[in-house]
């Protein structure tokens, strides 16, 4: 066996770092990682979801190279007749006190380094997004505002307003926490959570109609609206009270205003779904809440979450998407509803 010489990689460890990489260059999810990538042999893979992919992967390689196992191995117990056996055991304490030189730092890698399987979430996820010709309404760019927030506070609580196709992307970037989707349309609940029965949704009901937005403006201008309290209870009519008891008493980090819809006259429109989430961001306990609504090119969209969520605590807007960070009210009293 060649020397190792000061200065370079230990043999040992050079073997360790090459059969790592070789692993690596088998993941199919890896960007940039292997010229060939064996989606492409998928039957029905559709490549043009290729930024989807960019969103999910980085997901699953950070849980299956995290899942690398590095075990030390710890010495077997000494036995009593190991003095009699073993000559250099009976070392003299003088010859134990001695202090010994350190090893290379270097890192602990497995010579033969192992994956654990891949959490269902994202496999499914993965799977889903590369084999279908429907892709999420929001683009990569805005979707990617919501990610960079995700990759900070994950895992976590997120609530979101809508059940689509970009509902198991959401659940899979909380991976270990808990996403639940607000969804109008029961027979779309239903078809979606047969194919993709891990989502958690529930059915609510909305009694506004988009051409009453003029009129649910000026009522949110009333100081019953600019109370800050649980939306059960609130006395403001934008206030939804219909969700199940388990969403009021959740504080959420995320919230995602993509629902209901809202696209002509006789829908429901999003103007309570807004107030609420911002309500709901106010009265948490400690800490703040990044609130996101989509569709702000829209004229309901656009008003009411500049006049509920505030331009004050709007942080970025990306196409169609903005983001708010609302600080909890209850931790400083007199705080006015927007700064």
């Amino acid at each position: 066996m060649p020397a190792e010489t000061a200065g370079q990689m230990p043999i040992a460890f050079q073997r360790q770092v090459e059969s790592k990489t070789k692993l690596l260059e088998r993941c199919s999810f890896c960007d940039g990682l292997s010229e060939h990538s064996p989606l492409e042999s998928l039957p029905g893979v559709n490549l043009r979801d290729e930024g989807i992919l960019r969103l999910i992967g980085p997901a699953i390689l950070h849980f299956t190279w995290s899942s690398f196992s590095s075990p030390r191995s710890n010495p077997p117990p000494k036995s009593e007749n190991d003095d009699l056996t073993n000559p250099s055991s009976s070392l003299s304490t003088d010859e134990e006190d001695q202090p010994k030189p350190s090893a290379p730092a270097c890192p602990s890698l497995p010579l033969t380094p192992t994956c654990t399987k891949t959490p269902p979430s994202l496999a499914n996820a993965l799977v889903h997004y590369v084999t279908t010709n429907i892709t999420p309404q929001q683009t990569l760019k805005e979707i990617s505002v919501t990610l960079r927030v995700l990759e900070k506070k994950s895992p976590c609580n997120f609530l979101v307003f809508g059940l689509g196709h970009d509902s198991l992307m959401w659940t899979s970037l909380n991976h270990g926490g808990r996403t639940v989707f607000l969804e109008e349309d029961k027979a779309w609940i239903e078809q979606i959570t047969e194919k993709l029965p891990s989502l958690e949704a529930y059915h609510v009901t909305y009694d506004t109609r988009v051409h009453q937005a003029d009129g649910l403006m000026e009522t949110g201008m009333g100081d019953e609206c600019k109370v800050v309290s649980d939306p059960r209870f609130s006395k403001c009519q934008l206030a939804l009270q219909g969700f199940p008891s388990d969403i009021y008493d959740m504080e959420w980090d995320l919230i995602m205003v993509d629902a209901p819809t809202g696209y002509h006259d006789e829908a429901p429109g999003r103007m309570t779904a807004i107030y609420t989430a911002g309500l709901m961001a106010r009265n948490r306990e400690n800490g703040e809440t990044d609130v996101f609504v989509h569709d702000v090119d829209r004229v309901v969209e656009d008003k009411f979450s500049k006049a509920f969520l505030c331009e004050g605590y709007l942080t970025e807007q990306e196409g169609r998407l903005r983001h708010f960070i609302i600080p909890s009210h209850r931790t400083r009293s007199g705080r006015p509803f927007c700064p």
